[in-house]
């Protein structure tokens, strides 16, 4: 849990720098940028996937909607 808190907090913040990046550069910045957008939508996305504990969801999509 800790070890993808900090995957997290490290793919996040460095996508937002690479964003920020691809405005002091002067070639690629639209790749640059793109890449940063990636990277901080990747967190994210890495971060939902995994079980929460607090709402008692099992893995699957399966079951009724009030278990």
């Amino acid at each position: 849990m800790i070890f993808s808190f900090i995957l997290f907090l490290i793919l996040f913040i460095g996508g937002i720098w690479v964003m920020g990046l691809a405005q002091t550069i002067e070639d690629f910045q639209s790749i640059v940028f793109v890449a940063g957008l990636l990277l901080s939508t990747g967190s994210l996305g890495y971060v939902m996937r995994q079980p929460g504990s607090a709402t008692r969801r099992s893995g699957s999509w399966s079951g009724k909607a009030t278990e």
